[in-house]
């Protein structure tokens, strides 16, 4: 059993799902960082200075009571909130990294394509191996009429 596990784990499916996993991590961490400090700040501007992060429903207030000037003061008060700010920012790096895998893949689908285009071109220059076993014997006929003064046909 433990053979058969190491086998499993070798395999390179197993280890490309690891690297991909990694990566995957790494990747999401720039992603909300591009989200987080980067978008949606200028966005916040455009509409009016409002901080996304700060953005939130109270659904019912804490001790002191409201008005809050952040969530984390409403959040530290005991209120319930609905963040729909963080909900934006999950909602936008998930489309970010929805359309940066999309390209990744389709670069990759391209590069693809372009290999087999060239190994099928490759392929119809060659002859087939029957057509090569033809011309061989044929030649091995014509030498063996030449030996033997044969009148080639």
């Amino acid at each position: 059993m433990i053979a058969e596990f190491r086998k499993f784990i070798l395999r390179g499916n197993v280890v490309d799902l690891a690297v991909g996993i990694i990566i995957g991590a790494a990747f999401t961490a720039i992603v909300t960082s591009l989200v987080t400090d980067v978008l949606t700040p200028p966005l916040g501007l455009l509409m009016g200075g409002i901080n996304f992060s700060e953005t939130y429903i109270l659904l019912q207030p804490g001790d002191p009571a409201p008005p809050y000037n952040s969530l984390a003061a409403a959040t530290e008060a005991g209120a319930v909130t609905i963040n729909i700010g963080n909900f934006l920012n999950a909602v936008i790096t998930f489309l970010i990294t929805a359309l940066a895998v999309f390209l990744m893949v389709k670069a990759i689908n391209t590069m693809q394509d372009r290999f087999t285009k060239k190994k099928e071109e490759e392929a119809v220059a060659a002859p087939s191996t029957d057509e090569q076993l033809v011309a061989a014997i044929n030649r091995l006929n014509e030498n063996l009429d030449r030996q033997q003064n044969r009148p080639i046909t």
